[in-house]
């Protein structure tokens, strides 16, 4: 037996990425995933940013608010700088070789793995077997939609480290089970960006959601001025100045929150707002806030909004980055289906 080492995969740099399609898109998707793809286009790397409309009917959807709130992810993409010419950027659905690739990695991932898959409890709840089976295999959907692209870098949030670790476990699975060393790339996940978690303007401990029953804990990228200002107005906080260090802010989570939201969109370190605002109250460090984000994502709202007022052009981008992805996953999977042995004309 030859020592030699395996072939490891050695195509080109690819960055995937994908925000789902249900409900509406709020300041953390903003800084946590919208900003961070852009600064990634304009660095030269190339993107495939697709909108996840096959993983948002694990749960029910209405149809007609679906292809609405696919356009709207479409628009917000758009609206935060992403370039058509620069980055595809296409419907899930709109690709069938997902569909295709999953259902191969159905059959190449364990029972056990999944099984491990703490999303799966968190969004099941208590009565798990109520959920659908695409609830269930939804990781394994989201390492087709990866590995289709042979993506190599994944940008990756705490809450999605997991389901990374079963697309590389499926890919080496598949290249070692094949014979095919190599074939399938092992991501890395892209960990760094201005603000990897913004928390709720009402509970420090929760992440920023758009499931959020209270309207008053996000801050929605189609919020008008107003809003916005609002908003930040009513953010709990509590009586104490800014500290001087970050150590200050270990046990006053909406205050940290606050921090590093106006860090994220000041493009400033956490230290460096500090340094600005230690040993002033809320009452101070607030309205600049509001004044901040008004400023920061008025232009994204008000481009968004032009864009939705105008679907056929959203509809244009979203079949040309459709055509354009499946030039890449189409000969993917087909190559997939060879491998395998499915039978071909």
């Amino acid at each position: 037996m030859s020592d030699a080492p395996l072939p490891v995969y050695s195509g080109p740099r690819r960055i995937l990425s994908g925000i789902q399609a249900s409900g509406a898109l709020h300041l953390g998707n903003y800084l946590g995933a919208l900003k961070r793809f852009t600064q990634l286009q304009d660095q030269g790397a190339p993107c495939f940013l697709f909108v996840a409309d096959m993983h948002a009917i694990t749960v029910w959807q209405d149809p007609a608010l679906l292809t609405a709130q696919t356009r709207e992810i479409a628009a917000a993409y758009l609206a935060s700088g992403l370039d058509p010419a620069r980055s595809v950027i296409w419907p899930q659905s709109a690709v069938r070789a997902h569909a295709d690739l999953a259902w191969v990695f159905n059959c190449v991932a364990r029972l056990g793995w999944l099984d491990r898959m703490t999303q799966f409890k968190e969004k099941s709840g208590k009565h798990k077997e109520r959920a659908s089976v695409g609830l269930y295999t939804y990781p394994v959907l989201q390492a087709a939609d990866i590995l289709l692209y042979k993506a190599t870098e994944v940008p990756t949030g705490e809450d999605q480290k997991q389901h990374l670790e079963l697309t590389r476990d499926i890919a080496q699975k598949f290249n070692n089970d094949f014979g095919v060393p190599g074939f399938f790339p092992l991501p890395e996940p892209l960990t760094q960006g201005p603000a990897p978690r913004v928390m709720s303007l009402r509970d420090g401990a929760a992440k920023m959601s758009k499931s959020d029953p209270s309207d008053l804990s996000r801050i929605n990228l189609t919020d008008d001025a107003d809003a916005i200002a609002s908003k930040v107005r009513k953010a709990k906080t509590d009586p104490e100045p800014l500290p001087e260090t970050l150590e200050g802010l270990d046990a006053r989570p909406e205050a940290k929150n606050l921090v590093t939201i106006y860090a994220a969109l000041a493009d400033m370190s956490r230290e460096q707002v500090l340094a600005e605002f230690a040993g002033q109250g809320f009452g101070a460090f607030k309205p600049r806030l509001a004044e901040l984000a008004v400023s920061s994502l008025a232009p994204v709202t008000a481009e968004m909004r032009r864009l939705m007022d105008d679907p056929a052009e959203i509809d244009r981008v979203l079949k040309d980055g459709a055509e354009r992805a499946a030039e890449v996953a189409d000969p993917v999977v087909n190559e997939v289906k060879k491998i395998v042995g499915f039978w071909r004309a």
